[in-house]
């Protein structure tokens, strides 16, 4: 079985290593030039140009034709692929990998709408690529991310909303207003449909920031060790503003800090944090026992033999 993935997901290159991923393209245009996103032009350099152009990027999501030739190049080794793509509820590109599967006859092609993005997703792919490699089937791969999806969730807060707003990922309205009053939202991806909505809202960045802790450690502070990966736009210093409130409120085992990919950074901009978290428990199948988080990442626990 092959794996096929997009960009939306983040992962650090510790988590990846070793899978056997494919990746449709995601792409983005900043000032008339077009870039791939991960392939010619990398997060650092995606926000460095972000910054000096003040420009908004925009987005577009693989082509039906785009995810037939890949599957086409893939199906002469292996048919049966599982085809794990961004939350349909903030992208078309689950929908065009449908189309797409529908032009080659020749692969068995699963699909995967993981309801979440960036860590969320990656997660799951991560889950579903180690499985592979320990010989699940497919319905138990299937089965098991179904599990994870509803057990894990993804979180975030931003200083500026004027991407997310030009994005058209949140109402004008709305947007200005917070705009105006300094207000700051913290954003939860919903894993029923898949799309972005307030749980709270936070009067300045700095309680913004310890607002997401709070919100996470209500859902998850009720025992056990939480798996935690922190990610942002380029806000090094507002990543660790988070991981120390978290650090303060739950027994966190995490993951290496990720930058938000350009294709999300493009509707987001710099200032974002947020994570991925979940019970690390929920993980246990392919995961060895969790650890002292002070002295290890999760991402260097050992396998299982599953």
């Amino acid at each position: 079985m092959q794996i096929v993935t997009d960009s939306g997901m983040d992962l650090a290159a510790e988590q990846i290593s070793g899978l056997n991923l494919h990746y449709a393209p995601l792409k983005i245009t900043l000032q008339g030039k077009n870039y791939i996103s991960g392939v010619d032009i990398s997060a650092a350099e995606f926000y460095q140009l972000l910054e000096e152009t003040q420009a908004f990027p925009t987005t577009s999501q693989p082509s039906p034709g785009d995810f037939a030739a890949l599957y086409r190049k893939l199906a002469v080794s292996d048919p049966e692929i599982l085809s794990i793509h961004i939350s349909s509820g903030l992208s078309g590109t689950l929908n065009a990998a449908v189309q797409g599967a529908k032009m080659v006859p020749e692969a068995k092609v699963s699909f995967v709408d993981t309801k979440a993005l960036s860590a969320g997703e990656g997660w799951q792919v991560q889950a579903a690529a180690l499985a592979v490699k320990a010989g699940w089937k497919l319905d138990q791969i299937l089965q098991y991310m179904k599990e994870i999806r509803s057990k894990t969730d993804v979180f975030f807060t931003l200083d500026d909303l004027k991407y997310l707003i030009h994005g058209g990922r949140i109402s004008h309205l709305k947007g200005m207003l917070g705009s105006l009053l300094q207000i700051k939202p913290i954003i939860r991806v919903d894993e029923e449909t898949g799309k972005y909505f307030d749980v709270a809202k936070g009067r300045t960045f700095k309680r913004a920031i310890e607002t997401v802790a709070r919100v996470a450690a209500e859902k998850y502070g009720h025992g056990g060790k939480i798996r935690v990966q922190l990610q942002h736009g380029n806000n090094p210093e507002g990543v660790q503003m988070l991981k120390d409130e978290l650090s303060n409120l739950l027994d966190c085992c995490f993951e290496p800090v990720t930058a938000i990919g350009p294709v999300l950074g493009a509707h987001t901009g710099p200032t974002l944090i947020g994570l991925a978290i979940g019970f690390q428990e929920v993980f246990a199948p392919l995961f060895g026992e969790p650890v002292d988080s002070e002295k290890i990442n999760c991402s260097e626990m050992d396998l299982m033999a599953v």
